[in-house]
């Protein structure tokens, strides 16, 4: 069952030209990462906005496990739904702690199970309730406004979270660190997630696969190497910039390269690299470190070997796919 679907979704702007969404069709599956993702003005924002009835589509549905979403109250509907906004949205008057209790206190929960539940959140976002339980969102640097506003929209502990372009005011470093968390959490908590990017980079390293729209139009909707690989049009093409190779290292992990380990498994712990990691970062790592081969881990558990010959053998042969 998907948990979103898409069926000729349109939205047009009274007074407007042309429709800032038309026609858009895709279903997203259960668990799955997707990133919406194009350059401004496409409508990316105002499709997932019009998932939680922040905007109402001129036609065509949204299902939400397969319920028609404008057959539920628009409270109801987004009670169900996280959502993370760029600048975390936090309501500057009240205590992360607070901030966070929101949405679980309108559905009647408990102090002790809010309690709970905040101190849950802030220990998976890295932290910890007794120091910045509370605190105000001006106490906070940009990066942990950023990680209250994703425990928040986690809460109620919904199976959907939206999320747009939640780190795009954020500096690079701080960026890159939210991003590696946002895919951990994944990883963790299995969340649906839909995400609105304008940077190409995010939207592979994060996505399980990518809508990419234009001028309101779905133009392709699949995995990231596939988009890299495969491009629909010029236009996809050069939005992902499909020929950079080293790009496309980026959506290969490095257990799809990996060798089997050794018969006697007598290998060096350091330097090591997690499976999950992409092949692009396993040779930034191979060059840095000068090794020969990175160890492989799962778990702190060694499950394979990656040397600079079988990530290039390994690459070449899928380009040529």
């Amino acid at each position: 069952m998907s948990a979103i679907r898409f069926d000729r979704v349109s939205l047009k702007f009274p007074g407007s030209l042309r429709p800032a969404v038309q026609e858009c069709n895709g279903a997203i599956a259960s668990g799955e990462f997707v990133v919406i993702l194009g350059p401004s003005g496409c409508g990316k924002t105002t499709l997932l906005k019009m998932v939680n009835r922040l905007y109402e589509p001129t036609s065509g549905r949204i299902l939400l496990d397969d319920t028609d979403i404008q057959q539920l109250p628009a409270t109801q509907l987004r009670r169900q739904i996280g959502y993370a906004i760029q600048q975390s949205g936090l309501f500057p008057h009240m205590t992360v702690a607070q901030n966070i209790a929101v949405v679980p206190k309108l559905l009647g929960w408990p102090r002790g199970r809010c309690q709970a539940r905040i101190e849950e959140l802030l220990s998976l976002m890295g932290l910890a309730a007794a120091e910045f339980g509370d605190r105000y969102p001006a106490q906070l640097s940009g990066g942990q406004q950023q990680r209250v506003g994703i425990a928040r929209a986690l809460a109620a502990d919904p199976k959907l979270l939206l999320m747009d372009e939640p780190f795009g005011a954020l500096d690079a470093i701080t960026r890159e660190t939210l991003q590696i968390e946002i895919a951990r959490l994944q990883r963790q908590l299995g969340k649906t997630i839909l995400f609105v990017s304008h940077d190409v980079e995010e939207a592979l390293r994060l996505a399980d696969r990518i809508l990419i729209l234009r001028q309101g139009q779905v133009i392709q909707f699949d995995t990231p190497y596939n988009i890299l690989t495969r491009p629909a049009d010029a236009f996809v093409s050069e939005l992902v910039g499909a020929n950079d190779r080293v790009r496309q290292l980026s959506v290969l992990t490095v257990r799809q390269a990996m060798a089997a380990l050794p018969g006697d498994h007598n290998l060096p712990p350091e330097p090591a690299i997690a499976h999950h990691e992409s092949l692009r970062q396993a040779l930034s790592k191979l060059l840095d470190t000068g090794a020969p081969a990175l160890t492989v881990v799962d778990e702190n558990r060694a499950v394979g070997v990656l040397s600079l010959e079988r990530l290039r053998d390994y690459s070449r042969s899928a380009a040529s796919r």
